[in-house]
């Protein structure tokens, strides 16, 4: 894998999200979207960046804003850990999603993805159409490294699943994630929650109208161009 240095623009972020009504980026006291002493970026209108002193998480969710009401969120997420920061074991109940109404959803399992195997097929053909990079790392960071929480329902050889991943530093973790969410995906704040061994790295992402994206998309593009601007 190769990886790309994030812009760390952290700025750009909080303007957009602010003028967007995403809510600004959490200070001291608050709860979300992120955690005090987590800085969170944007590289694209559905991916996030989230970092703290131990861990960094990245996650693409365009296909799951395109799964509105839908009972099964994917999202394709990468993980590492910080320079200095010694390896550790992440499991399946180190990942949880918490919904607008404060709700913890815990991963799905291997046997529930596959009773869904024909819902889920569709939704990573349409994944795959979508293109959505996640590969944003730190410098550093470029040993590929699988997240092998699930196997792909859309392939005939699937592989194993295993209930743990191995983190360090020098590797780029990535795979996708499946929640079965109760009553369905809604409009709103969503966060994933990545439990680490010393704190917790928490992702926003918010699930938007299509109307609400574009505009999101458009004043993202000026933030960032403004910023490009400015540091020339």
């Amino acid at each position: 894998m190769k990886s790309k240095t994030t812009v760390r623009n952290w700025v750009v972020f909080a303007l957009a999200v602010t003028v967007i009504g995403f809510g600004a980026i959490a200070t001291a006291g608050d709860e979300s979207p992120a955690q005090a002493g987590e800085k969170v970026g944007i590289e694209g209108t559905f991916v996030r960046v989230a970092e703290n002193q131990e861990g960094w998480v990245v996650v693409g969710y365009g296909t799951a804003n395109e799964s509105v009401g839908k009972d099964w969120m994917m999202l394709n997420a990468g993980i590492t850990l910080q320079k200095g920061v010694k390896g550790q074991k992440l499991t399946r109940d180190d990942v949880v999603l918490v919904t607008p109404s404060h709700q913890e959803i815990r991963l799905a399992t291997q046997e529930e993805i596959e009773k869904a195997r024909g819902d889920l097929d569709a939704m990573s053909r349409a994944d795959a159409m979508i293109h959505e990079s996640i590969d944003y790392f730190p410098p550093g960071v470029t040993r590929p490294c699988r997240i092998g929480f699930f196997t792909d329902p859309s392939q005939m050889q699937r592989g194993m699943s295993y209930d743990q991943v191995d983190l360090n530093n020098e590797a780029a973790c990535v795979g996708r994630l499946y929640f079965q969410v109760p009553d369905g995906i809604q409009l709103g704040l969503y966060n994933l929650d990545v439990k680490l061994e010393d704190s917790v790295v928490r992702v926003p992402i918010e699930i938007m109208s299509k109307e609400k994206a574009k505009e999101f998309e458009k004043q993202w593009k000026e933030e960032r161009k403004k910023a490009k601007h400015d540091k020339h």
